[in-house]
């Protein structure tokens, strides 16, 4: 990987989220098994009545969702400051887009202050500055300024500026270069070499990863969670009417629209997104109940983390685990949630991943 032809000023795509972010609550609070989660207020505003048809259903590798919430201004997430001259971070994103919550969880554990635009996934004007019109973006600020784009790329680059300081983040940034690919579609996509790897030297490597394994591993479920698992979101919260209804009840309620417009985004929104997840069942062949899919998928990681350990990275997660801890927690408040909590072994882990995280 570290004779990857470098890269300038922009990195990042593979994993995004397309407009249409789906649109989750925030975050909830642990009950006991079988009971009702509860959600935290979010924030947003009114976004443009005459374009609401325009963002009704969009799909990006097997997910998809419908993001109604306007923009946000700026606005300082707190957390431990770091010295002076260290990194200045913002973060472009939809707030409940699986791969901008990877991120969201990646800095937040390592207590990194950073500021958040959320974007408005009609209009985009937030991005306008980008030719790469995908979220999540970060711009980072590290003594010159540098945008990255993936999910994966940001988690990497960053983890690696934090370990080893011996290389500018220009220069990180610069081995997971963009190459141009080809869909069996015929749609030409861009794809980020080395993206699961951390650039770190021989004895880096080793306190990192102590053996070899623990390396593969990590990176086998990062990968996992970026092919497998978040493409099983979107069909499970609009499985039936019902959930689709509540999902957009959601957004109507925390999307401050006016009347006219919430109806319209609650019930036109919601039987949109029904139909969406239909093709997307069929696209990733799930089983007819897609629960069942979920559930398979969330005990397979259970597994692989096993009984003997508190997190797959050991005692503290690794960057597996806080990858497939962003996904998952964008169904916070709903059904799929819920029942995910009831009929899986996940509850205990992601007890305490949200406990460490928080922290």
């Amino acid at each position: 990987p570290l004779s990857a032809r470098p890269q300038p000023k922009m990195a990042g795509a593979g994993s995004v989220w397309r407009v249409g972010a789906l649109l989750l609550p925030p975050a909830w609070r642990l009950r006991a098994p079988g009971r009702a989660f509860s959600a935290a207020t979010g924030r947003g505003g009114s976004s443009g009545g005459g374009r609401l048809m325009l963002g009704a259903a969009f799909a990006l590798g097997g997910s998809a969702g419908l993001c109604l919430a306007a923009r946000q201004r700026l606005r300082e997430h707190s957390a431990a400051e770091l010295p002076a001259g260290s990194l200045q971070l913002t973060l472009y994103q939809y707030k409940t887009c699986p791969f901008c919550s990877k991120v969201r969880a990646f800095l937040d554990y390592h207590g990194l202050p950073y500021e958040i635009v959320e974007v408005n996934p009609i209009m985009r004007k937030e991005i306008k500055f980008s030719s790469y019109r995908k979220v999540p973006i970060l711009l980072a600020n590290a003594g010159s300024p540098l945008q990255l784009n993936d999910s994966s790329v940001i988690i990497s680059a960053i983890k690696t500026y934090l370990i080893s300081r011996r290389n500018s983040l220009e220069e990180i940034v610069s081995f997971y270069p963009a190459v141009k690919t080809v869909t069996e579609k015929g749609k030409e996509v861009l794809e980020y070499e080395n993206k699961y790897w951390l650039m770190l030297d021989e004895k880096e490597t080793k306190r990192v990863y102590p053996v070899k394994e623990v390396r593969v591993e990590e990176m086998k479920w990062r990968k996992w969670a970026d092919d497998w698992l978040v493409h099983l979101i979107s069909p499970n919260v609009y499985r039936t009417p019902k959930e689709a209804l509540a999902s957009f009840d959601y957004i109507v309620r925390e999307g401050k629209f006016g009347t006219l417009e919430g109806l319209f985004a609650k019930y036109v929104g919601a039987a949109a997104m029904f139909f969406v997840s239909k093709r997307l069942k069929k696209r990733h062949q799930l089983r007819d109940d897609v629960r069942e899919d979920l559930y398979e998928a969330v005990n397979e990681w259970v597994k692989a983390v096993g009984k003997n350990r508190l997190f797959m990275g050991g005692n503290q997660p690794n960057l597996a685990d806080l990858a497939v801890y962003g996904v998952l927690r964008v169904m916070e408040g709903l059904e799929a949630f819920d029942d995910m909590m009831v009929h899986t072994n996940i509850q205990p882990w992601y007890q305490r991943m949200e406990e460490v995280v928080q922290k």
